[in-house]
């Protein structure tokens, strides 16, 4: 699993595309926070 993220990144930096990646984690991180708020 590590590996697998280890290569994502070095793919996106290779790439360049880091900001594209970045806004895509901080969307992950808000749907999981939505989630938790919703469930409680």
């Amino acid at each position: 699993m590590i590996g697998f993220f280890r290569k994502i990144r070095k793919k996106l930096a290779d790439d360049n595309q880091f900001f594209k990646y970045a806004r895509y984690a901080i969307g992950e991180i808000v749907l999981v926070v939505v989630g938790i708020l919703i469930v409680l």
